[in-house]
């Protein structure tokens, strides 16, 4: 008898030790997959949700799409939310996206945006290892950008923020639940641009930790731009307004560096000193508001 004991002994002890390994080995899927990813999609006009198929949506996601109707509707047992707003203005889509989101992490997304095959993985690999942030940047490789801004992880701070486009941004929801895109700003907007770095700089002052991870998750398509019509009186004026809006005292600083750094850019359009002149207009505007 005390053998007959001792043998199922062993054989539950077994069977708890070859539990515990299966539970282990499924732990790293399941860390994985407990954080639920979500694309925010800012579009306009599309004919149907079935566009997110285009830019290699494969997850879930949240569409915005600012057209002449509104409703709401869902598809694929709750993968896909579709909105249909007359809202106008990108701040404003972005922020209904975040507001409609379920993710734990969510990525913002615009319509020439396509992603890689495997983005999800490589996101919540990311926000996996780096605990501590709040919000991580990625890479988009694009026309302009055949590289990473930066080859090696980093933190991210005022003047680094500067360097990121919208839908690089990705974010822990709950981490920026006090946080929105201001709406007088971006595309669509009074001032139609700078509308990701003031939301940055706001995340960056409530004391959030921005992180860059090189690791490239779309291509950017080569569309025309809806926002970006040349080195106009307005492009300057929005710039400086931009600027102001992300800091008063640090405003002066942006214009200057903005004015001498890009100048090989606006030169034939615009000379040093009446773009200079241009976005001081606009911080004065913005900051007699």
């Amino acid at each position: 008898m005390e053998f007959i004991q001792e043998g199922g002994e062993i054989v539950y002890s077994l069977q708890c030790f070859l539990l515990l390994l299966l539970c282990r080995s499924c732990g790293v899927k399941e860390n994985l997959g407990m954080m639920r990813l979500e694309v925010l999609l800012s579009a306009m006009n599309l004919k149907d949700y079935h566009y997110i198929e285009s830019l290699n949506i494969t997850g879930n996601c949240v569409v915005i799409n600012q057209c002449d109707q509104e409703g709401e509707e869902i598809y694929e047992g709750g993968r896909v939310r579709y909105v249909k707003t007359r809202e106008r203005g990108l701040s404003k889509s972005r922020n209904m996206a975040i507001q409609k989101s379920r993710g734990d992490i969510c990525i913002l997304c615009d319509n020439d945006v396509e992603y890689v095959e495997d983005y999800e993985e490589k996101i919540i690999k990311a926000f996996e290892k780096h605990k501590e942030a709040d919000i991580i940047i990625f890479y988009i490789k694009r026309k302009e950008k055949p590289a990473p801004n930066f080859p090696k992880e980093r933190k991210m701070g005022y003047l680094s923020v500067l360097k990121i486009f919208s839908p690089e941004i990705a974010f822990r929801k709950e981490k920026i639940a006090h946080l929105s895109f201001h709406e007088k700003f971006g595309a669509g907007a009074k001032y139609s641009m700078g509308e990701e770095n003031i939301f940055l700089y706001d995340a960056l002052k409530k004391g959030l930790h921005i992180h860059y991870v090189p690791v490239q998750i779309a291509s950017l398509r080569e569309t025309e731009s809806t926002w970006f019509t040349g080195y106009t009186d307005k492009y300057f004026r929005d710039r400086g307004a931009n600027y102001c809006a992300m800091g008063k005292c640090l405003s002066i600083f942006l214009i200057l560096q903005f004015a001498v750094r890009k100048r090989k850019l606006y030169k034939g359009e615009n000379t040093f000193f009446h773009s200079l002149v241009m976005m001081l207009k606009g911080r004065r505007e913005w900051k007699n508001q």
